[in-house]
């Protein structure tokens, strides 16, 4: 045992030291019943504290688990209200550079420039647009209808 954590090793070396120490009281002592058995085991041997002690430190490894997890949650959710905030002050910019004609805003530590972007298309009517202008598209297998069939037998 290193402060308080132990090595697999250590653990495995105490389980065999266990188990030969028991094999060999039951063949000197036959007519030992289990208690008793068990108490000498465990005067004798470590295997019940390092088995406390694993066990202790993965509850605390869970523990912090949860925190952790709990935490994570909180920052996306913080996360997700400042980007939506970012966003909306972006936009805001842009319409009011627009609504003032100001092409471009230089400062010391940003610059924000209008630019036209790439023009964007809307369908209304898909039937109406010609076959050369439609990708055929793969074959996809359908994972999830095979899935059913093979519950279904």
């Amino acid at each position: 045992m290193r402060n308080g954590h132990l090595a697999l090793s250590e653990v495995r070396i105490e389980a065999n030291k266990f188990n030969v120490l028991r094999e060999r009281l039951r063949q000197e002592f036959p007519e030992i019943d289990e208690e008793t058995l068990s108490d000498t085991l465990e005067g004798i041997t470590d295997i019940k504290e390092m088995l406390a002690l694993i066990i202790r430190s993965a509850l605390d490894d869970e523990a912090l688990c949860i925190g952790i997890s709990t935490r994570l949650s909180d920052l996306k959710s913080r996360h997700e209200r400042i980007d939506r905030s970012a966003k909306f002050k972006r936009q805001l910019a842009l319409q009011a550079m627009t609504d003032a004609d100001i092409p471009k805003l230089a400062e010391a530590d940003f610059t924000a420039s209008l630019k036209q972007g790439a023009p964007s298309i809307e369908i209304l009517t898909e039937e109406k647009i010609p076959a050369a202008y439609w990708k055929p598209q793969p074959s996809k297998l359908d994972k999830l209808g095979i899935l059913a069939a093979l519950k279904t037998g």
